[in-house]
């Protein structure tokens, strides 16, 4: 059978599940108020004007479709402006697992959700998230995809401890989100209570993991007619004065003061497409990236993005093999984003400069102080029920260079429970001198996710020219299958939610046919209550590295719970063999015995204090001598004086003690001091006051031979910094 004949039969295939009726459709009616309800109503029980009472919350998980088990009732209504869901949560008040705490930072509290299907295309959702002190998250869920909780919006939420729970009002301002101009709307909609301790979430109207999707399982309401879609415009201007000193490159000690104002603009098009424009922004992060060991890694990295403009709508630019990162973009000038949906057709499209390339190049460089220019466009098309095709392309120009990638992928569900995703790349590469690289890229999962079986099998192609360099890609030149099954049981009424074994395995080949790497990885993994999870496993791996290959293993084990409402405790430990990386230079790369170690807890002795402490030790040794010894400590603490204020200290220590005799790393020991003040009243409102101090075991002599040299203790002030920064959000 041809490749094309193999397409048609897929997509027949997906018009028939396609076209199966959505199990369990519910329709309901909302009714429309002069009156806005408020929470007092629901605490005083007072009569309100008129409202859709929905009762009948069904768990999603740890039960499959078994009723909630704590009463739970939600109340809808709406005017011209908003909708309104109240919600009334019955429970032990001392049991009730929530905090006072920043916007979004909610995901391990009790909370209820909301998610609306505004276009009704049984794909896309809003979801709102309160917790019982009104502390507000939001995103978007698309089935199919990893939720994006990077979406922010304003809307307005109440809530109270009560002596039988917990009760709360959500205030969703239809200009806060996008919906077609039609007279009267039909929606989609699921709402659901998670109850932390028991690991609970039940939805309304029953949503099952054994069937495929969620979205589209939600059910419909009525009944809203005459409102207008939200166009509107808003901006954020800003302003941001910093004073820092650190240690340059040259080296020599540099202190600077740097005022900056900016705008931050969007503008809702169309009813359904929202602009955003950033003239001259901040694009620094304010929260610090999380620890993590970058001693003795063959690849690069990752850390996830934090920055706000980046962090919008992101799920626009996703793609299966990350061809978007936003952090290849370091410093920009100019960013503006293009993004939305009508009927079936989504796009995204994002433009910035980026100031770091030019400020790399030596000074006497013609293209000292010039920007590159990055753009990224993404245009996707949905079909049948589950199933979509998208083209995208990225564009990174700088001077004379270039490196350009287009892609075409594709997402199809030819049975219940089984989607098969694919994705073709090609890239162009002009780099300095004239030189070319070209290549393609491949990739292709087959997944199967259900109640109880999960299985993936997934083939990665990239070749050896191929390169993305807005992208995220460990490696090319490689030829990769790699497969994945397991097997979940699940009883119920159990303290035990789920418990079974997992398989990895994959190998991978270059393209000349040698035999790269490859691993098998057995887990078993069980789940309990009190969002308790413990895991253990064994790697068998064989890895070609430098001019040799090596055998290594691996074992491992960990825990991480929540046992009480005030306490969470995470540790792991593994052990086995691993690969000298970074040797001495005249040393070839040689097997080690690997040591592996993390612990931490997470203390909440009032629903305003939260402290984090954390560990992270690794070890290679070379028989009786050792290798390497790396030591990551940091400690957190956070206190929430309401909603909107808070202030967070943290202070990081990470020490890298190398064998010189063995290793080339460079011995170092690091010292972080991180403050920061934050009054956030909505996500374009917020005021951040912060302070850093760091110290490196470093001397700086200029009368010797290098001026900077390592020294036994980290006592030298590398870098140091105060920064203000305003935002204020205006709402036209």
């Amino acid at each position: 059978m041809t490749l094309a004949r193999l397409f048609v039969c897929l997509v027949l295939a997906c018009a028939a599940a396609g076209e199966e009726p959505v199990a369990g459709l519910q329709r309901l009616r909302i009714p429309k108020v002069s009156r806005a309800p408020r929470l007092a109503d629901f605490l005083t029980h007072s009569p309100r004007e008129a409202e859709l009472v929905v009762t009948d919350f069904r768990q999603y998980m740890p039960g499959d479709g078994v009723a909630v088990s704590r009463p739970t009732t939600a109340y809808l209504s709406y005017d011209d402006k908003n909708l309104y869901v109240a919600f009334e949560c019955k429970d032990d008040p001392a049991l009730i697992r929530a905090r006072y705490a920043k916007h979004d930072q909610i995901m391990s509290d009790d909370r209820f959700n909301i998610c609306i299907d505004t276009f009704h295309d049984h794909r896309h959702m809003y979801w709102f998230d309160i917790n019982p002190y009104g502390v507000q998250a939001e995103g978007n869920v698309t089935d199919g995809v990893e939720d994006d909780p990077s979406w922010d919006t304003v809307w307005k939420t109440e809530a109270r401890i009560t002596e039988d729970g917990y009760t709360g009002i959500a205030e969703i301002p239809f200009k806060s989100i996008r919906f077609p101009s039609d007279v009267e709307q039909t929606w989609g909609l699921i709402l659901g209570r998670w109850i932390m301790r028991d690991n609970e979430f039940a939805l309304w109207p029953r949503v099952s993991r054994s069937r495929p999707g969620f979205v589209r399982q939600g059910g419909d309401v009525e009944g809203i007619h005459n409102i207008s879609p939200g166009r509107n415009l808003q901006l954020i201007p800003y302003g941001l004065f910093a004073r820092s000193k650190y240690l340059d490159s040259v080296p020599e000690f540099r202190t600077e003061n740097n005022g900056r104002a900016g705008l931050d603009a969007k503008v809702v098009l169309k009813d359904a497409f929202t602009l955003d424009v950033a003239l001259n922004p901040d694009f620094s992060q304010v929260e610090t990236d999380d620890p993590q060991v970058t001693v003795n890694q063959r690849f690069e990295v990752y850390y996830p993005e934090k920055r706000p403009f980046f962090l919008e709508n992101a799920g626009y630019f996703k793609t299966p093999e990350q061809l978007f990162f936003s952090r290849r973009i370091v410093d920009p000038r100019v960013g503006a984003r293009l993004t939305g949906r009508v009927g079936r057709w989504s796009i995204g499209a994002l433009f910035a400069d980026d100031r770091a390339p030019g400020e790399l190049v030596p000074q006497d460089d013609a293209l000292h102080g010039t920007q590159a220019a990055i753009g990224v466009v993404r245009v996707q098309r949905d079909f049948l029920r589950d199933s979509n095709v998208a083209v995208m392309a990225t564009s990174d120009d700088f001077g004379s260079t270039h490196n350009r990638v287009a892609s075409l992928d594709v997402r199809l569900r030819p049975l219940r429970n089984w989607i098969l995703t694919g994705q073709a790349m090609t890239s162009d590469t002009r780099l300095k001198g004239g030189q070319r690289l070209a290549g393609p890229a491949y990739y292709l999962d087959w997944a199967h996710s259900g109640k109880h079986f999960i299985s993936e099998t997934t083939y990665t192609d990239r070749s050896p020219g191929f390169v993305a360099q807005v992208g995220y890609f460990r490696r090319v030149d490689i030829r990769e299958f790699a497969h994945t099954v397991g097997y979940k049981w699940r009883p119920e009424g159990s303290m035990v939610q789920s418990w079974g074994p997992k398989v990895l395995a994959t190998i991978n080949h270059d393209h000349a046919g040698r035999l790269q790497d490859w691993t098998i990885e057995p887990q078993f993994q069980v789940s309990l209550t009190r969002i308790t999870d413990i895991y253990s496993g064994r790697e068998e791996a064989y890895e070609f590295y430098g001019v040799r290959g090596f055998r290594r293993h691996r074992n491992y084990a960990g825990i991480s719970s929540e046992p009480k409402k005030w306490l969470a405790l995470n540790a792991g430990v593994a052990g086995g063999t691993a690969i000298n990386y970074e040797p001495r230079p005249d040393l070839l790369p040689f097997l080690g015995s690997l040591r592996e170690a993390h612990a931490g807890f997470t203390l909440r002795p009032d629903a305003k204090t939260r402290l984090d402490e954390s560990y992270i030790y690794s070890a290679l040794s070379f028989g009786d001598a050792s290798v390497f010894n790396n030591h990551i400590l940091r400690s957190k603490v956070n206190y929430q004086f309401n909603r909107e204020t808070s202030i967070r200290f943290i202070g990081d220590y990470n020490a890298v003690l190398p064998n010189p005799l063995l290793s080339g790393v460079d011995r170092s020991k690091h010292v972080g001091i991180d403050a920061l003040f934050t009054y956030m009243l909505n996500p374009g409102t917020a005021l951040h006051v912060g302070y850093t101090d760091l110290y490196d075991n470093c001397r700086l002599d200029p009368t010797v031979s290098p001026k900077l040299f390592r020294t036994g203790f980290p006592d030298l002030n590398t870098g140091r910094q105060f920064f203000v920064k305003l935002s204020y959000l205006f709402r036209l």
